[in-house]
Parts: C-alpha cells; structure tokens; sequence
C-alpha cells in the first residue's frame, strides 16, 4: 500500500477559492494562478516549489454560493505526502473553509497496477464487506442512492460468471458495450467504488467519504483506500458473498477486516480509531465476553 500513489479531491464551502489557494500555498509554497476557464469551475491553481499543481475549483453539486464554493484537488501524491496533506487540510481549515452534507471527498488510486483479476478482487471484497464500510463511514442515505451507490448486482453477477481477463472485457463488463472513449460525466461513475476513472483517467476512485477537515481523518480515509486496493492487487482470489450486518458486533467486524487489509500496529492505531468510531460493540471481542459470564454465574 506504500508503494501506491494516489490523489484526493475534497469539498469544501464556506470561503472562496482565492483565500483557499492561499492557505495551500502557505503550506506548500509556489505560485498561485487564477486560471478562470473554465468558468463552471472558475480555478485557481496553486504551482507548488515541487511543481506539482493543487487546483482549487468550484462545484455546482455544493450547498453554497459559487464564490463561496472551493474543490481542492491534488496533485499525485506519495503516502510520504500525506503529512504536507494534513498540513494543507489544516491551512484551509484555518483560512476558514468548512463542509456540510453536500460535501464529499473522493480518493483516486493509481490503476496502473490493477489488472482484470484485481478489478474483480475489488468488487467481490467490498461487496462482502459493503454494508460494513457504509455504517464504519457514516454514509448518508441521500449521497448512497445518488452520488456513491453500491455494487451493481448485474456487474458483480456478470464478472462472475465470464470472469473477464483482461482490461477491455472489463470496460466491456462495466458499461455494457465497449466504451473506447468514455467521458467525464459517465452515469456509470456514481458508485462508491468506480471503476468508470480506469478508463477515463487511469484512476480507481473511492466516493464513499463524507468530507471533513479533520486532517486525521483524511489520513486514515486515504490509508483505507491504499490498504483495500493493495489487497485487491495481491489477492490470488476473493469472496463476493455479502456477509450479514450485525449493529451489535460490528465494531469488532470492521476491525477484523482492517487488520486483515494490514492496518496492523501501531502506524495505523488512529486510523482504526477514526474508522471504528461510528461503530456498535466492542472492537476486543464478539458480542458478549462468554468467559466473563461463566465466571460470574460460577463464582455468584
């Protein structure tokens, strides 16, 4: 998961894009540019001293004004840059911006190392565990049933069945025909995992986040992301059979799957605390400790 690189998009209102440009360039120094065009999303692009390029944008999707509307988009990021990340995150906060529930985050893993077996890894692994990640993120009703749905049961059943092998049987797959030349606002791409950027701009994204300027939270979101796809890509095979959701052990659920995805010690202690958070139960042990009951009905 190290090894993989990644970009990250959040949403913010509150301030404008200009003030926001600002903060970034606090952190990471540069230049900053108002670009203007296009005018939908009025950019200001930030040339950092690396000279790799944030973009601050608007998006219509936003509950605020447009001048009051501010996308940060990062340039490819190492998981090295994901301390000058927090440091922008906690800028912009600082600049005043904030998010509401029109905001999201969405984090894209370079697809260069998925191949068709990984792709379909990736499916069957979340449609396993889906009903888990939507309760550990807090996904709200109205962004699941329109901007970050679940696995489409007709793709997850076709790729079982023909099990595609290479890249364009997958495009074949995922849109139905084969789409060699898919553009930027595909319907395809409203799920929570979209495969639609493999095609578009060499990208798995991951849509599920609600957003915050909580810069610990963004890390472990990102640290999620890297870990799930790492297992997709290194996985021999993997199960799509959807696992019941049980609100009493779901804590130690999730925390099961986290360290199965290797968010194991110390290094990812926070990240699991941000990502059990939302959970019910106990992440030690499966509902109630048999132990400790045998003892006190043995001892009165």
């Amino acid at each position: 998961m190290r090894t993989l690189r990644f970009g990250i998009e959040i949403e913010t209102i509150g301030q404008t894009r200009a003030r926001v440009a600002a903060a970034i360039q606090s952190v990471v120094g540069g230049t900053v540019q108002h670009v203007g065009t296009p005018y939908c999303y009025d950019p200001y692009d930030v040339i950092a001293e690396d000279g790799r390029r944030w973009r601050v944008m608007a998006d219509s999707s936003l509950s605020a004004e447009k001048a009051r509307q501010a996308e940060v988009v990062s340039p490819i990021l190492r998981y090295e840059d994901i301390e000058t990340l927090q440091e922008v995150i906690r800028a912009v906060r600082r600049a005043g911006a904030r998010v509401d529930t029109s905001c999201g985050i969405h984090v894209h893993v370079d697809a260069a190392r998925f191949d068709a077996k990984a792709l379909r890894n990736l499916v069957k692994i979340v449609n396993k565990q889906e009903r888990l990640i939507e309760h550990a993120l807090g996904i709200s009703d109205v962004r699941r049933a329109r901007w970050c749905r679940g696995v489409d049961a007709d793709f997850l059943a076709k790729i079982e069945k023909d099990r595609p092998s290479s890249l364009e049987e997958m495009n074949r797959a995922w849109y139905g025909y084969h789409n060699n030349s898919p553009h930027h606002y595909d319907s395809t791409r409203y799920r929570g995992v979209n495969l639609h950027n493999v095609w578009f701009r060499g990208t798995v994204e991951y849509r599920w986040f609600e957003s915050t300027l909580h810069a610990g939270k963004v890390k472990a979101y990102i640290q999620f992301a890297l870990a799930l796809s790492a297992k997709a890509i290194n996985a021999r095979a993997s199960s799509s059979r959807r696992r019941d959701f049980n609100p009493d052990t779901a804590k130690y659920d999730f925390r099961v799957f986290l360290l199965k995805l290797g968010l194991i010690g110390d290094e990812f202690k926070t990240a699991r605390l941000h990502l059990l958070a939302r959970l019910n139960g106990s992440a030690a042990w499966k509902g109630e400790r048999r132990d400790t009951v045998a003892y006190q009905e043995a001892n009165g």
